[in-house]
């Protein structure tokens, strides 16, 4: 998508974003308004707008996504607590950055 993605920016380097994982699918970062203590985001560098977009070929995107998630709880020390995984699709579902993303929300006590 390019230059319009603020998403697309952020994967590619393009912004000052620090990555806490990063391999030739993912990204992950923090999220700027954080609604729990932790609050990550894991970004497909392929820009793929939202599930509704998603085609066969992207499949392992998606169990990259909640593999790496599971990996990234327990270094954040929250997998025993227990965290939260969802994903917002299209603006009724809360979608406001249209590039496809797995929140990863944990660390209330």
């Amino acid at each position: 998508m390019g230059q319009a993605c603020l998403f697309c920016q952020i994967s590619s380097g393009q912004t000052s974003t620090e990555f806490l994982f990063e391999n030739d699918t993912l990204v992950v970062f923090k999220d700027i308004n954080p609604a729990a203590p932790v609050h990550l985001l894991i970004v497909p560098k392929k820009h793929i707008r939202s599930i509704n977009d998603l085609t066969e070929a992207d499949q392992p995107i998606l169990s990259e996504m909640i593999m790496v998630a599971k990996e990234l709880a327990v270094q954040r020390g929250v997998a025993e607590s227990g965290y939260r995984l969802f994903i917002n699709v299209e603006r009724g579902g809360g979608q406001v950055i249209f590039h496809l993303h797995l929140h990863l929300i944990a660390g209330w006590k």
